[in-house]
């Protein structure tokens, strides 16, 4: 065989009446346009597909004979015309000065992630935290906030899923060929590449950097893959999740560290760091090392100032889900940085550690985000709740209700997820700019003005387009496992058209139960095959290739499914992707969501359903907790924590029976003359116009924008004046009452006698605190008053700040607060004391407080 010593990437000749598609072929746009996508499927419809809907690599493999055809089609010319003006008017559109808020200073958010799922052809995500990476940056692109994201440019995405005769998950991983997506390499003026380096284990690593268009603003990817690195240094972004420990922590300093420097090294100044989960933290030690080299601040001020300008989102409800690294491997990648950070390494372990002096204690890069971020969140409201509980240890002697963590609900971009028969009800219905407003409450009322026929016809056409997509799917699978000719035919015969279509699709984790509608698999054979109100069930997702319990869940599904009684009703569709999921979200009519609750932490796939006129069936857990109520979908349970989790399954699959035999299915089935179940069309009505206009990526980032983006960026504008004056002196404060806290005592509480009062009754407390060197000043002295629950903890709380009403002695205080008791309980009342930072979101931060008693 003959080996090439040189590749060359030929370029197809594009003829100057064709321009505009390069323009729109390396911009992802068209992923949510889709009169944009069906302009390149209209250039070869077969080819389009065989890319995975890539138009650079479609414009690549077209013959320039179809090339020259093309620029002769008046027709195609007229469509290209025609989209290439709505681009130029979605690129031109000016950014709203408003959205800086009083002080009109322009800034920039730097949004890092560890993968990003963008478009199919992108092939940079493994699932949820990936397909909401890329969603935020849409719906950035479309409200017009700067917002640039940063990943790695793996050179090996996520695997490619197959299964074996027997059911058995098997694992590809094909090549990404970069020269073919719609991604372009960074240079510099003069045309060389831009590169920035790191050092690791002695070596100095380059990494180059490649532009993808997300719309109005663009996603960085960085590349290890240069000329010039050694074997072991190229293949750093070599695999997305791939590897042991070392791997990871060279892939996390790349994101991070490399991420941090790339930026710059681009001109870019991000003025607002947000940490999509815990992969890239190393970037805020970065920032860190950068400001202290940049402006001689000294640690201090610089991690104040970092501090101040971060955001953290935490995705993960369960320890095990959060990458950790010991201290030894740690010592290998870092001890020499901290040197470049002014501290030793022992206090840097300590920023990743709940306890700092814990030596045993592994290095966890979600705490380190988490003491580096002011702005902390978690992704539901009760994603909250866990994720306090998870890193209480952060804070100790912090109640949990006043932990820096709160939440911001995901959301989904709608236009992308949409099936182009619902875009045009959106569009004819809601007005033509709904999608650039999808999160108006008023603009979503105007669902009910769809007329019932319309809406239930579109579903159904969306519902027979997923069934023949599931036979193609399912005959191309079986082909490849060489089945029989009698199997193939099956193939094209499986599910129905008409029928009630259930979808399960997700990452197939233990936790999220797939197994529960199989419980009792009698029960479930009398629901599916019933003669006069069948129904039919599409899974699809992957297990990670390490997880056991996962692939053999999987193999079950599989052999179910192959039995004669429910080939024609149960289908496991392979290698579940972005293609997938839109065929599923589109045209299932019930989408299925079993978790073991508290163990997710929102969950997406269903908001994209209920976009579709899909109604959602699930336990109460993660968006779901906060989107439910009987008029929009079903749930299973009331919100129930067990103790036993087979007794769980037990109760939870009864009720998911009791719930598809006795509500969904008569719904489905109960059809006026006219053959439309009003019922449900009522119910698909009811659940768009609630949830559509809250669970959306556009009031997600604008929830960011707002609590988190604009306050952090105003926060490091002020930080910078006067020669950073502001920050200096705030480090100083800082310093002081860390130096003199161990001197803060509550040495006196006075309180009525009484054990009972009426509600209105005046309460009158008083304190003495002993603050040392520092002043009333530096602290704030709370009276905190709650209603108890089990174990005498506070449930709720009420705070009311004391008044220093006179200086008993040198550093001796007396402070006093009346208060009313608005309602009736049995409440405990404490004296706390707090650090008086002058940023609120910072003051529990600190891990400073003094609680008397």
């Amino acid at each position: 065989m003959t080996f090439p010593i040189k590749t060359i990437d030929v370029k197809p000749k594009i003829p100057e009446a064709l321009d505009p598609l390069k323009e729109l072929a390396y911009n992802l746009w068209f992923v949510w346009n889709h009169d944009a996508a069906e302009l390149f499927r209209r250039m070869n419809p077969d080819l389009w597909e065989k890319t995975r809907k890539n138009p650079v690599e479609l414009l690549c493999r077209l013959s320039q004979e179809e090339i020259k055809n093309l620029a002769h089609d008046e027709g195609f010319l007229a469509h290209m015309e025609r989209v290439h003006h709505e681009f130029k008017r979605y690129m031109s559109e000016h950014i709203n000065e408003r959205i800086f808020g009083k002080h009109g200073k322009h800034f920039r958010v730097a949004y890092f992630t560890a993968e990003c799922g963008v478009a199919d052809c992108l092939s940079i995500y493994s699932g949820g935290l990936g397909i909401l990476s890329g969603d935020h940056l849409k719906s950035a692109s479309d409200l017009n906030l700067p917002v640039c994201g940063v990943s790695l440019a793996y050179q090996r995405g996520y695997f490619r899923q197959y299964l074996t005769q027997d059911g058995w998950q098997m694992e590809t991983y094909p090549a990404n060929r970069f020269s073919m997506m719609p991604m372009t390499l960074v240079r510099t003026e003069d045309g060389a590449p831009v590169t920035v380096s790191v050092g690791m284990k002695g070596e100095t690593v380059k990494i180059q950097v490649w532009k993808v268009n997300v719309g109005r603003f663009c996603l960085y990817l960085l590349d290890t893959n240069v000329e010039g690195n050694s074997d072991w240094a190229r293949d750093i972004t070599s695999q997305l999740y791939g590897g042991d420990h070392d791997m990871r922590i060279r892939q996390e300093i790349v994101l991070g560290i490399g991420g941090a420097r790339a930026l710059l090294a681009m001109g870019i100044e991000s003025d607002v760091f947000h940490i999509n989960e815990g992969h890239s933290a190393f970037a805020l030690m970065e920032r860190i090392r950068d400001l202290r080299e940049k402006y001689a601040l000294n640690f201090n001020e610089a991690l104040e100032f970092v501090r101040a300008t971060s955001v953290f989102t935490t995705h993960t409800p369960v320890p095990a889900g959060i990458d950790v690294f010991h201290p030894d491997l740690m010592r290998i990648y870092f001890e020499e940085y901290a040197k470049s950070l002014g501290i030793s390494f022992d206090v840097f372990l300590g920023f990743g550690r709940q306890e700092p002096r814990n030596k045993d204690e592994w290095f966890c890069m979600a705490v380190l985000a988490l003491r580096l971020s002011n702005w902390c969140n978690a992704v539901s409201r009760l994603h909250e709740k866990v994720s306090r509980k998870m890193w209480e240890k952060i804070w100790p002697k912090t109640p949990e209700v006043d932990l820096p963590i709160t939440h911001i609900t995901n959301g989904v971009h709608i236009p992308s997820w949409i099936s182009q028969g619902m875009r045009e009800n959106y569009d004819r219905y809601l007005g033509p700019r709904w999608i650039e407003d999808p999160d108006n409450v008023k603009v979503w009322e105007r669902v009910d003005l769809i007329a019932n026929t319309e809406l239930w016809r579109t579903h159904e056409r969306a519902r027979e387009r997923l069934v023949a997509f599931a036979r193609r799917r399912l005959r191309a699978q079986l082909a490849r496992r060489g089945a029989s000719g009698k199997d193939l035919t099956i193939a094209d015969e499986v599910l129905s058209s008409g029928v009630l279509t259930i979808g399960f699709a997700r990452r197939f984790a233990p936790y999220k139960r797939a197994y529960l509608i199989l419980k009792d698999i009698g029960r479930l054979e009398n629901i599916l095959t019933n003669e006069d109100r069948p129904a039919q069930i599409i899974f699809a997702g992957k297990a990670h290739p390490q997880d056991q319990m996962g692939k053999d869940l999987i193999k079950q599904i599989v052999q179910i499914s192959n039995q004669e009684k429910f080939r024609r009703h149960i289908v496991f569709l392979e290698d579940y992707d972005m293609e997938v999921a839109r065929y599923m979200v589109q045209g299932v009519d019930v989408w299925l969501n079993t978790p073991r609750r508290l163990l997710e932490a929102c969950g997406t796939s269903g908001m994209k359903a209920v976009a579709n006129g899909a109604l959602h069936f699930s336990v109460l857990d993660g968006w779901w907790d906060e989107g439910y109520d009987r008029d929009v979908g079903w749930a299973i349970g009331s919100g129930e924590e067990y103790g036993d989790e087979g007794f769980q399954d037990e109760i939870e699959s009864r009720a998911l029976y009791d719930i598809l035999e006795k509500d969904i299915i008569p719904l489905f089935y109960s059809r006026g003359s006219d053959g439309i179940p009003r019922g449900w069309v009522e119910k698909m009505k009811a659940s768009m116009h609630r949830l559509c206009p809250v669970f959306n990526t556009h009031r997600m980032v604008e929830d960011y924008w707002e609590m988190f983006y604009l306050p952090a960026a105003e926060r490091g504008f002020h930080f910078k004046e006067n020669g950073w004056e502001p920050l200096k002196a705030l480090s100083a404060w800082r310093d002081r009452v860390m130096y003199g806290w161990g001197d803060v005592a509550i040495k006196e509480v006075r309180m009525p006698e009484l054990e009972e009062m009426e509600v209105g009754d005046t309460c009158h407390v008083e304190a003495e605190i002993h603050l040392g060197e520092l002043g009333p000043s530096d602290v704030v002295v709370e009276v905190y008053c709650g209603i108890l629950g089990e174990d005498d903890i506070c449930v709720d709380r009420v705070i009311k700040i004391m008044e220093a009403t006179q200086q008993l002695s040198e550093g001796l205080y007396k402070y006093e607060s009346d208060f009313e008791f608005a309602e009736a309980g049995r409440f405990g009342l404490n004296i706390r004391v707090l650090p008086n930072h002058p940023n609120p979101e910072s003051r529990h931060a600190m891990a400073l407080v003094v609680w008397g008693g």
